[in-house]
C-alpha cells in the first residue's frame, strides 16, 4: 500500500504538472479526515506521510491554552497544566500530540483523498496562473475568443488560462465571434472564489500607449516619452509626447512617413483617430497645442479654480469644441485643466464683464473712484489680497501714490478681507440680507454673485428657470430661496 501511495502521488503530480509536495499534503489531509470519520469524534488529527517510503503515522492533537481561559472545545483544546503532564515542553499556542492507530487506505480514504487532491490541484493551478499573469500585467496579449455573452467575452490565453473582457472594456461597435483572435491589454488579475479573474481591456489609455511603443521605435527606445494619453474609444484619442533630443521631431516620428506608423495603431483600434500633441511645461502653451488645429486668440487662466477661458475665432468655434464637445473634453482631460472654449466676441464680452466686477470690487472695498481702480487693474493688481499683502515697494513703483496713501489703501484692503472672512468668505459687496435667507449657503450666494445677483431685490425678481443653470441647483431649492427673497413684498 505504501508503494501504491507513492505511485499515485507521482502519477498525479506528472499528469497535472503540480508539485509533489502539494499531492502529499492532500493525501495527509485526506487520511486525517478519514481517520476522524472512522473515530466518530470531532477531534483534531494530524497524519505524517513519509515522502520516501510512503508509510504514514496518525496523531491526535490538542491546542494548548492558558489555564485561566475556559476551553471552547475540550475535544481539541487542553489547559497548559494538563498539557505538561503529557509533554514536558508544552507551551501555550503549541500542540500536544498522542499517537493513535492509523487507518488503512481503503475505499473511503481513497474517495476522500481523490476529492481533496482535486481541490488542492485546482488551488495550485489557480496560484500558478495568478503568479504567471500578475507578472504580465501591463502587457499586450493575444487571445482567442471562446465564448460571447451579452456582458463580456471569454478568451483563451493559453497556459490553460481564460481571460474575460467586460463590455465596458470593449471598443463600441466591435463585434466578436467564437474563434476570433483579439489583441488586448492585460489590465488586472483579481482573486475570485471561482478562480483567478484575468481582466483584459481594449479601451484603456494604456492599450494605446503600448501599441505606440510597438509601432514606434523612438518610443520603445525612450527617445520619445509619452507623457499622457486620453481616449474616446473607437472614435478619437489625444497623446502628449515629449523628446529630450532636439534633433527628433516627436510628432513626425510618431506619425511616420505618410502616417504609416500611427495608421497601424489606428487600424488596431477600430479606426480611432489619434492626435499626437507636443507636451509643454507651460500649461497655456500645452492647452493651445491640445486644441490644435483650432487657432487660439487668447487664454485667460484662473489658477485658483484650475480653469482656462479659451477664445477662438467665431468660424473655428465648432472645430475647437468638436462633435459633441469631444475635442475640448479630451483636451481638458489631457492637460488637466477645465476648459471653457468660446467665440472671440463672447470672450471679449466676458472679459469686459469680469473687468467691471473687478473694478466694482476695488471701488467699494477701497472706497476709491473708478480711475484709481482702473489704474490698479492696468498694473495687474486685480484682487484685494494683492493690494493688501504685496511688498509696499511694488506699489510705490507705480509712482502714483505716496507712502501714506498706499498704507491707507492696504489697511482698507485688509479690512475688506477681514469682513469677507467674518461673513464666511462671501463676496464683500454681496448684500448681507441674501446670506440670511432661508436655504441660502455661502457657496450658493457666491454663485449668485457671479451671475450679477448681488442683493435680495435682484434675487426676488428671478424665475426658477433662471437659477437652474447653477450647478447642483434643484427646482425645489430655487423656488425656496426666491420666495424667501420676496417675503418682504408681502409684509
Amino acid at each position: 500500500m505504501s508503494k501504491e501511495l507513492l505511485l499515485v502521488v507521482e502519477a498525479v503530480a506528472n499528469e497535472k504538472d503540480v508539485d509533489r509536495g502539494v499531492i502529499f499534503e492532500a493525501m495527509e489531509q485526506a487520511l486525517a479526515m478519514a481517520t476522524k470519520k472512522k473515530q466518530g469524534v470531532e477531534m483534531d488529527v494530524r497524519v505524517d506521510l513519509n515522502r520516501k517510503t510512503g508509510e504514514y503515522t496518525s496523531y491526535r492533537r490538542w491546542l494548548v491554552v492558558e489555564d485561566e481561559l475556559e476551553l471552547e472545545d475540550p475535544l481539541t483544546q487542553m489547559h497548559l497544566k494538563e498539557a505538561v503532564t503529557k509533554e514536558a515542553g508544552a507551551k501555550v499556542g503549541g500542540y500536544v500530540e498522542e499517537l493513535i492507530p492509523s487507518i488503512e487506505f481503503g475505499r473511503i480514504a481513497a474517495q476522500t483523498a481523490r476529492n481533496v487532491i482535486m481541490q488542492k490541484i485546482r488551488e495550485a493551478e489557480r496560484e500558478k496562473l495568478v503568479a504567471l499573469f500578475q507578472t504580465r500585467i501591463g502587457e499586450l496579449v493575444f487571445a482567442t475568443v471562446k465564448r460571447v455573452t451579452r456582458d463580456l467575452i471569454v478568451v483563451d490565453l493559453g497556459e490553460h488560462a481564460e481571460g474575460v473582457m467586460p463590455r465596458t472594456e470593449m471598443i463600441p461597435r466591435e463585434v466578436y465571434k467564437v474563434g476570433d483572435r483579439v489583441r488586448a491589454y492585460l489590465k488586472e488579475v483579481s482573486i475570485d472564489p471561482r478562480g483567478p479573474q484575468i481582466i483584459l481591456s481594449r479601451t484603456c489609455p494604456e492599450m494605446l500607449i503600448e501599441l505606440m511603443r510597438l509601432e514606434i521605435p523612438e518610443v520603445a527606445e525612450q527617445v520619445i516619452e509619452i507623457k499622457k494619453a486620453v481616449r474616446d474609444p473607437g472614435l478619437r484619442a489625444k497623446v502628449a509626447v515629449k523628446t529630450y533630443d532636439s534633433r527628433v521631431d516627436p510628432v513626425g516620428a510618431c506619425v511616420g512617413m505618410r502616417g504609416s506608423r500611427i495608421q497601424a495603431v489606428t487600424n488596431e483600434l477600430a479606426g480611432e483617430r489619434i492626435d499626437v500633441i507636443v507636451f509643454d511645461d507651460n500649461p497655456v502653451q500645452f492647452v493651445m497645442n491640445a486644441l490644435a488645429p483650432a487657432e487660439i486668440v487668447s487664454v485667460v487662466m484662473d489658477e485658483d479654480n484650475h480653469v482656462m477661458d479659451v477664445a477662438v475665432p467665431e468660424e473655428q468655434l465648432s472645430l475647437a469644441i468638436g462633435r459633441g464637445g469631444q475635442n475640448v473634453r479630451l483636451a481638458g482631460q489631457l492637460t488637466g485643466w477645465r476648459l471653457n472654449v468660446m467665440a472671440e466676441t463672447e470672450a471679449a464680452a466676458t472679459g469686459q464683464s469680469n473687468l467691471e466686477k473687478q473694478r466694482q470690487l476695488l471701488v467699494e472695498a477701497l472706497d476709491v473712484d473708478e480711475e484709481v481702480a482702473d489704474l490698479f487693474i492696468a498694473e495687474g493688481f486685480v484682487s484685494l489680497e494683492e493690494i493688501a499683502y504685496v511688498p509696499v515697494q511694488e506699489l510705490l513703483d507705480l509712482q502714483v501714490f505716496d507712502e501714506d496713501t498706499i498704507m491707507e489703501l492696504r489697511d482698507r484692503a485688509k479690512n475688506a478681507l477681514l469682513a469677507r472672512a467674518l461673513t464666511g468668505g462671501a463676496p464683500v459687496n454681496l448684500d448681507p440680507q441674501v446670506l440670511e435667507l432661508d436655504g441660502m449657503t455661502e457657496e450658493l450666494a457666491t454663485q449668485l454673485y457671479e451671475r450679477d445677483i448681488t442683493n435680495r431685490e435682484e434675487l426676488a425678481e428671478q424665475a426658477v428657470d433662471d437659477l437652474m443653470e447653477i450647478p447642483q441647483m434643484t427646482e425645489e431649492l430655487a423656488g425656496k430661496i426666491i420666495m424667501a427673497a420676496r417675503q418682504h413684498w408681502f409684509v
